[in-house]
């Protein structure tokens, strides 16, 4: 049986020890974008996209992954409240982890709670300005909130770090045609 006394510190060391090369502060990360920017074939992008995406939820740090995953959990399973409670944990515990407040966004949005999800978002693009998924889902709150420029200038700014983004091009395009009088 571990002492509670134990238990603090192992919980401490946990939290305090130094991120093992993950997250947003990853050297890969560079490269990765470099060819993300570079690739024309579709599935290589998929592949780049998949590889950033997996380094930024590595937080470095095993409590945090934890309840990462148990917010992704709750977030699969439409516990959006739940999902939320986790990932407010996860930004209390490491504020500098741009897919912590990333992950709760996301919650935020699809909770109706646009104004929350665009703080958390800007704290995201704060940690890692090339984040592509926050970039794209700011403009997905910026369309909720009827903010229509702003919403194009925050797809254009995903497209110009991941040009392969499918979802952004098109919210892009159909925003553009309702600016030109067309119909969207």
């Amino acid at each position: 049986m571990i002492r509670p006394r134990i238990a603090a510190l192992l919980l401490a060391a946990l939290l305090l020890a130094p991120p093992l090369a993950a997250d947003q502060t990853d050297p890969r990360l560079d490269r990765l974008f470099a060819r993300l920017q570079a690739v024309e074939d579709p599935a290589a992008a998929a592949d780049l996209t998949r590889r950033i995406w997996r380094i930024w939820h590595d937080s470095g740090n095993a409590l945090v992954d934890t309840v990462m995953g148990q917010g992704a959990r709750a977030l699969a399973n439409d516990r959006l409240a739940r999902a939320e409670r986790y990932f407010d944990q996860v930004v209390a515990m490491a504020p500098d982890y741009a897919e912590g407040w990333n992950q709760r966004a996301t919650v935020r949005y699809l909770r109706g709670r646009f104004a929350a999800s665009a703080a958390d978002i800007r704290r995201v693009l704060l940690l890692e300005p090339r984040h592509f998924g926050a970039l794209a889902g700011l403009g997905l709150v910026y369309m909720e909130l009827g903010r229509d420029a702003a919403a194009m200038e925050a797809f254009r700014r995903a497209l110009a770090v991941n040009p392969h983004l499918e979802g952004a091009r098109r919210n892009l395009e159909r925003l553009q045609q309702r600016a030109d009088g067309g119909n969207a």
